[in-house]
């Protein structure tokens, strides 16, 4: 059965060494005790907040106490942190900061991973780019495959198919480039136009452009 120690709402005192208001106390035979007569003086207060923090100053604690207090709303006491020895909390903390060490260290390892992934998938992106319209220039190529494959954009080159290069997802990926940066389309949503009408005005450019890139470039 845990020990437990009140936060009580109003100060009482110590019904042995009559010290108060206390702003911790046990009872005992319903009177309150502050806790150097309850042999707990030299405990030190964690307040919850960490779970892993409050488990391991908890078991390398060989005396520990929970604290509560009243909460009038719902009629109950709730617990609010612990009283554990101070050697047991520094032991804790210290394992605690390992552990963020460790996590830090992983979470490096694991964003280099992730962006050697995404830069290899570009090139291999722009590629494919320059595979389907060699009329491309490699600058715009590389700008359009950087765009599309952005890790969480929700573009095309992060879909299963871009990710796999199938033709039709590299195409749109490249069409919707151009909507953007040859055409007017832009200006014309700005402007108020629908955007099935902006599409259907910019169509025709896109698709002159895109019959352009998919001629090899004659440029030495």
């Amino acid at each position: 059965m845990d020990l437990v120690v009140i936060q009580p709402r109003k100060g009482r005192h110590c019904s042995e060494c009559r010290r108060g208001p206390l702003a911790m106390h046990v009872l005992e035979s319903d009177a309150p005790l502050c806790l150097e007569c309850a042999d707990l003086g030299h405990l030190v207060y964690l307040p919850r907040g960490s779970a892993a923090l409050t488990r391991r100053a908890r078991e390398a604690s060989s005396l520990w106490a929970v604290v509560v207090r009243f909460n009038r709303r719902r009629s109950r006491h709730e617990r609010q942190g612990l009283l554990v020895e101070e050697a047991a909390l520094a032991r804790a903390e210290s394992a605690c900061l390992a552990d963020a060490d460790a996590r830090a260290r992983r979470r490096g390892r694991d964003a280099a991973r992730r962006a050697a992934e995404d830069a290899r998938f570009t090139a291999e992106l722009a590629a494919v780019i320059l595979r389907l319209f060699p009329g491309c220039p490699g600058e715009r190529a590389a700008e359009i495959a950087a765009h599309a494959a952005l890790r969480g954009s929700g573009r095309v080159g992060r879909t299963s198919a871009g990710r796999s290069l199938e033709e039709g997802a590299v195409t749109a990926a490249v069409r919707a480039s151009v909507r953007h940066v040859d055409t007017g389309y832009d200006a014309l949503l700005m402007a108020g136009v629908a955007r099935h009408e902006a599409r259907a005005h910019v169509a025709r450019q896109i698709e002159a452009v895109l019959a352009a890139w998919r001629r090899p470039s004659t440029t030495a």
